[in-house]
């Protein structure tokens, strides 16, 4: 049974996933010894245990791999999976570390959990099984069909949203309206929608640069990351340090970068380099070329998740897939946008190149739910043929 898996599986999802894990204990080593030296005396002290997330990684990688995807379908197990989310986002916000103003994390005797990451692939699944058990009442009536996902969905983004993490609980967003666009509404309300939203986001960035944390919404903290993005030079000992010092790192590198481990903005200049500015060091070391092959395997990746949730044709397996692709895209997206300056920076890593155990073992269990639906797809195509 694995080597059919093995055969039919999608290899562009795969080799693409193996290739950046890889690369980011190698990242992860190089853009941390410096933090690592003066918060632990210690330079390698983040190399064993991004090597060990990545091993962990791909355990749940071969196990989502190898799951009957029937089992998330079950409705109980479903219910129990929110349960569990909603109880870990009440913990957090109760007993949660908070660093730099936010409570984002639990901590365990091994490593710190971050709930977020795991409710992104929550609402995925929860979507996916009730979008597809829909699918004739959204024909129907698309708004009286999607009302209870739509609040459920809400009251978790609100959790999310007070830690504060605006990164994590903007890609839920996201997330949930791809899906159930994706899942049935005609194009000429999902266009109407996605005007009305742009139309929106537009809207408040005036209005947050008119009123600032005059706004209820809009705390101080909130505040500073967007007078960072609009004018970064003039408050570079401040609110766009970050924005400074990553514009530093990627102009020092230039076309091939100044070679592995050399990075200056690594040394105390740029803050978390080896977390939310991986890209950053990535850029300033390995250059624009060394930027493009990394954003041209993700680019890959993505396309095939794509690709498989178009040819699945059940239902729950393709929705799944797409949101799976949307949350790789969109987390992406938005955190290269903070690196370069065309969006605020949020906090959000990328995917399986920054540090982090709760994000490495959500993503790679996700690529390997995917995997899982390419094989299927594939076999079924292969055996349809014959």
């Amino acid at each position: 049974m694995l080597r059919e898996r093995i055969k039919y599986v999608d290899k562009l999802i795969v080799v693409p996933y193996l290739m950046m894990t890889l690369f980011s204990i190698m990242m992860v080593y190089s853009a941390s010894t410096y933090s690592a030296l003066h918060d632990y005396g210690n330079p390698h002290h983040y190399l064993p245990r991004q090597a060990i997330y990545v091993a962990l990684g791909y355990f749940v990688f071969f196990c989502a791999f190898m799951v009957p995807i029937r089992l998330f379908k079950k409705k109980g197990l479903v219910q129990w999976g929110i349960f569990l989310t909603a109880v870990s986002l009440f913990f957090l916000l109760i007993f949660g570390r908070e660093i730099y103003g936010a409570r984002r994390w639990i901590e365990t005797p091994f490593f710190n959990i971050q709930p977020a990451e795991f409710a992104k692939f929550m609402v995925i699944w929860y979507l996916a099984y009730i979008l597809s058990k829909k699918q004739q009442k959204i024909a129907e009536n698309f708004f009286n069909a999607v009302v209870a996902p739509i609040i459920l969905v809400a009251f978790i983004v609100l959790f999310i949203y007070i830690q504060p993490d605006t990164g994590s609980s903007f890609i839920i967003v996201l997330i949930g309206a791809t899906m159930i666009f994706a899942s049935g509404v005609s194009p000429k309300l999902g266009l109407s929608f996605g005007l009305v939203g742009m139309t929106g986001l537009l809207g408040l960035s005036q209005l947050i640069r008119h009123y600032g944390t005059r706004l209820f919404f809009l705390n101080e903290y909130r505040y500073n990351r967007f007078l960072g993005f609009w004018d970064p030079f003039s408050l570079a000992e401040g609110a766009g340090m970050q924005l400074v010092h990553s514009y530093y790192a990627l102009s020092r590198g230039g076309i091939t970068g100044v070679g592995f481990g050399n990075s200056v903005q690594k040394t105390g200049f740029l803050p978390f380099p080896y977390t939310d500015f991986i890209v950053s060091i990535i850029g300033e070391e390995f250059g624009l070329i060394g930027i493009v092959i990394l954003i041209s395997l993700f680019t890959v990746m993505v396309s095939r998740l794509f690709l498989t949730a178009v040819r699945a044709r059940n239902p729950f397996e393709s929705l799944l897939s797409i949101g799976i692709a949307t949350m790789f895209m969109v987390q992406a997206f938005i955190n290269l946008g903070g690196v370069i300056g065309i969006m605020p920076i949020t906090g959000l890593t990328f995917p399986f190149i920054s540090f982090g155990g709760s994000s490495m073992l959500v993503l790679s269990a996700s690529i390997g739910l995917v995997a899982n639906v390419s094989a299927r797809v594939n076999y079924n195509k292969a055996n349809k043929q014959q």
